[in-house]
């Protein structure tokens, strides 16, 4: 079932809503920083090099931190709801692109001749089975 970008969209918003309930609950702009400085940090950078064979991109990280600082002439639950939208918008993207998941599909029905026949048999030859 696919959906488009404003269901995912409004899909997340009540997702978001419900772990967020309250204004105190989102990000304040200083752990935004830390999140972004950290990300920077050489720890941080040598596990992704580690694990995915190149820097961690952490401009995302810097994008939401200066979006906080934009909604600091906001009122609680202005920024509450800014922030949710944002969110949202974010994971409706990240639902909707490819994946690396996406490579694979599902078999519908078992592959012909497989383990091949041929390779059992060679396999019980040599090999006891109990």
């Amino acid at each position: 079932m696919s959906v488009d970008f404003k269901t995912a969209v409004e899909q997340e918003t009540r997702r978001l809503q419900v772990i967020h309930p309250t204004p105190e609950q989102i990000p304040g702009c200083m752990s935004l920083l830390d999140d972004f400085l950290s990300c920077n940090a050489l720890g941080f950078q040598l596990k992704s090099l580690y694990r995915h064979g190149g820097q961690a991109v952490c401009g995302r990280k810097m994008e939401d931190f200066k979006f906080c600082m934009s909604l600091k002439s906001l009122d609680q639950d202005e920024k509450r709801e800014a922030w949710i939208r944002r969110r949202a918008e974010w994971w409706a993207t990240r639902r909707l692109a490819k994946s690396s998941e996406d490579v694979w599909d599902m078999r519908t029905e078992p592959l012909q001749n497989f383990p091949p026949k041929q390779l059992i048999r060679d396999l019980t030859e040599h090999h006891e089975i109990s």
